[in-house]
């Protein structure tokens, strides 16, 4: 309940608007979700949704090369009055939103500037989800060329799990764990052709045989 209470908090004090007069392109679950759906919305009705993720995305690109930056955001032992400040001093040295300065002083005064990058993440999400793309990460034991790449593109974008307005945008992931093969991931499914997929698959029937 005091998670819940908190994104209230942040809506009331801000003035964030509720969801209802806006369509939200894709349902988020956690605190993370549930914060950035609320900016969503107040970004949607505001019509700064671009301004907004520019923000975000300059944000999250000098968190992650910053990184005494990051530990002040993620030290609990810092109290919120000092993250605040510390925030606004970095938000001062850029053209950003309002919109963007005050759900910045919100997490600071709710105590979830740790969560930064994975709010961001989500806002991300809920903008990818409304210009109808679909996030899919190829993961290979290599590094994939380009023309493999599209390949699985044109397959998944042939398929019933892919809408005639959607876009597939495409990442490739290294994991040489996974010894060969692939493993694709869009959206809640998961398409596993991975070799050590195999492997442990032979490994169980062998295992109930014996």
């Amino acid at each position: 309940m005091a998670s819940i209470a908190n994104v209230r908090t942040f809506q009331a004090v801000r003035g964030y608007s509720t969801a209802a007069s806006v369509k939200i392109p894709l349902v988020l679950h956690g605190i993370e979700g549930r914060y950035a759906t609320a900016l969503y919305t107040s970004a949607s009705k505001k019509s700064a949704l671009d301004a907004v993720e520019a923000d975000l995305k300059q944000v999250k690109r000098v968190v992650e090369k910053d990184s005494k930056l990051r530990e002040f955001l993620e030290n609990p032992t810092i109290n919120r009055i000092e993250k605040k400040k510390g925030v606004q001093q970095l938000l001062a040295a850029g053209k950003y939103n309002d919109l963007t300065k005050n759900f910045f002083d919100t997490l600071a005064e709710n105590g979830r500037l740790y969560d930064t990058v994975k709010i961001i993440n989500s806002y991300g999400s809920l903008m990818s989800a409304g210009r109808g793309e679909v996030q899919v990460t190829i993961t290979s034991a290599k590094p994939l060329e380009n023309k493999d790449v599209e390949k699985v593109k044109g397959y998944l974008q042939k398929s019933s799990f892919v809408g005639p307005k959607q876009t597939l945008v495409v990442s490739n992931k290294v994991n040489p764990s996974i010894l060969g093969g692939l493993v694709v991931e869009f959206g809640d499914k998961t398409i596993d052709l991975s070799v050590s997929s195999k492997v442990n698959k032979l490994n169980h029937l062998l295992t109930e045989a014996i």
